[in-house]
């Protein structure tokens, strides 16, 4: 029967552990996982009897699941109302959720329209069918006329000599160069930090725009793993899923024509990642969609040593308080910033 008397009920799932392995058994019988970033979960009980939960993870949906027996009685829908109920309620306005293809048509019916495909692997959806046109729209107004324009997607987790040696070579070789600061806070240093770092590190470079970063750049931290059990497929949705919206609607709407990516020697998914741009972004698309050139630039290296500058080593510096050696590795603004921030905390 359609909507049948069904408690909602919202806990954090770090301070009940009786009901995070009550959600734990639910999810396993759907073939689902848990997500680790989810913090709260909203609950349908029938009589105290776990029947349905809705994970959220700030402004993204996951781990939906429903009891067998409850199947068919409307309970997803009523689980997707009550969490975007409570998402609101916490100022969440924009929702974003991750689910398979085939869930397409029950998650429309809730209000949720599609944004990109992963072939068979993964679909991500929001909960407004303009959302991502509006971002297009706002992107567009910072298009700049050029026959090579180019683009760079960084972390900056801080901002290295490398970052500022791959941004110098970007945009020597373009007409014009775009670049994004991955926004998710979901690094060392926070993103208001990360942002600051970059601006002021290529604020002498005439040719560049710094944008800050959306949820339509995937973070590979934020992305679910729940419905997809192996970790190569977890990491060929993530970055398909990214590079398709980059290609299908943030290149167009700026007239990208090239991806500029430093040499990865150090972590094997970024290396993948980087591998993974000239599938996805290089090969001939079926809807007709402009490819994007991906080029590949050796990373800059201590002169010193020859060893390739990594933001991995500065954060591995920062913890024991060795300034000298990061002064080195960084560009004064960054130096400047990491004194003044992490010196006198750490102290």
């Amino acid at each position: 029967m359609d909507d049948a008397p069904v408690d909602f009920h919202v806990i954090n799932i770090s301070r009940n552990a009786q009901r995070a392995e009550a959600v734990r058994t639910l999810l396993a019988a759907n073939r689902l996982g848990m997500d680790s970033d989810v913090r709260y979960f909203m609950l349908a009980l029938d009589n105290q009897r776990l029947v349905g939960c809705a994970g959220l993870a700030k402004n993204i949906i996951k781990c939906v699941a429903v009891a067998p027996e409850w199947r068919g009685q409307n309970l997803s829908a009523r689980l997707l109302q009550e969490v975007e109920r409570y998402a609101l309620a916490q100022g969440y306005f924009h929702l974003f959720l991750y689910t398979r293809p085939y869930n397409i048509d029950k998650f429309a019916q809730s209000g949720f329209w599609p944004i990109v495909q992963c072939d068979d692997s993964a679909v991500l959806m929001e909960n407004t069918p303009i959302g991502i046109q509006r971002y297009c729209k706002q992107l567009r107004t910072l298009r700049k006329s050029g026959a090579r324009i180019g683009s760079i997607v960084m972390n900056a987790n801080p901002f290295t000599l490398g970052h500022r040696y791959l941004a110098e070579q970007a945009a020597r070789a373009c007409d014009w160069l775009h670049l994004f600061v991955v926004r998710e806070d979901a690094s060392f240093f926070p993103f208001n930090e990360r942002l600051a770092m970059v601006r002021s590190g290529v604020a002498d470079i005439p040719n560049l725009t710094v944008h800050e970063g959306s949820h339509y750049l995937i973070s590979r931290a934020t992305f679910p793993g729940y419905f997809l059990k192996d970790k190569g497929a977890i990491e060929q949705a993530w970055g398909g899923m990214d590079l398709l919206i980059f290609r299908h609607y943030i290149a167009p709407a700026l007239g990208i024509t090239h991806r500029f990516v430093g040499s990865e020697p150090f972590c094997p998914v970024t290396r993948q990642y980087n591998q993974s741009m000239h599938s996805w972004l290089e090969a001939t698309d079926t809807d007709q969609t402009p490819n994007i050139t991906v080029v590949e630039i050796p990373r800059m290296c201590r002169k010193a040593s020859g060893e390739a500058i990594s933001a991995s080593e500065v954060r591995r510096l920062l913890k024991t308080q060795h300034f000298a050696r990061i002064r080195d590795i960084v560009p004064h603004t960054t130096y400047s910033l990491l004194l003044q921030q992490y010196r006198a905390a750490v102290a």
